[in-house]
């Protein structure tokens, strides 16, 4: 599949899936860190970390694998995504060329599958739906998740335009927060209890 003619601007701001799903959490933390600025101090988590020698281990090995099971006739390894027109940006483990002619989007998790397909998960494979349907003026019906904990178990789910609305209005809303727009707090009050903003947040 050739490339569309969209572009990367280096000088633009484009949210990442983790910055998206911060949004969701609380709409608040992306107004204290991003449009006031106010630092935040977290230490490295083990299962981020390991996440990252997870992806970097199975680029290495799977360069050449193609799963004929679920229709892949190509792959692209670790591509850097963006879509110039929702401004979002992101790096996904593989891009499958599908036999239907379509694309998916892979992404390696370092997680036991609990018979749960996780809202956070899904938002960040659809935004890479979205910038693959951009980048190269593909279809994109599915995508895939390789929980890592649970023998590489693959998911399929589909991808389906209510969500994909939904998640425009969120990056849509991100950007008004971004432009000072001074968000209404979570409604649940457990997520305020490790905040690191918690004593300037106003109530």
């Amino acid at each position: 599949m050739k490339s569309s003619q969209s572009f990367f601007d280096e000088f633009d701001y484009y949210i990442t899936p983790s910055e998206l799903i911060e949004f969701n959490y609380c709409k608040r933390f992306t107004y204290y860190m991003k449009c006031l600025n106010v630092p935040q101090f977290e230490e490295n988590r083990f299962k981020v970390q390991k996440g990252k020698e997870i992806h970097s281990k199975k680029e290495n090995e799977n360069k050449q694998y193609l799963r004929k099971k679920l229709g892949v006739i190509d792959k692209k390894i670790n591509v850097d995504l963006y879509s110039e027109k929702y401004k979002i940006k992101g790096i996904v483990d593989e891009v499958l060329t599908l036999s239907d002619n379509t694309m998916a989007p892979l992404d390696y998790k370092f997680a036991k599958f609990d018979d749960v397909l996780y809202k956070t998960y899904k938002n960040q494979m659809l935004m890479y739906s979205i910038m693959i349907e951009e980048m190269y003026n593909c279809k994109v019906n599915k995508c895939f998740l390789v929980y890592t904990r649970s023998s590489n178990l693959i998911k399929e789910f589909n991808v389906e335009e209510k969500e994909l609305k939904k998640l425009k209005k969120d990056i849509r809303d991100y950007f008004k927060v971004m432009k000072g727009y001074f968000p209404k707090a979570t409604s649940s009050k457990a997520r305020c209890i490790d905040c690191c903003y918690r004593n300037i947040c106003i109530k």
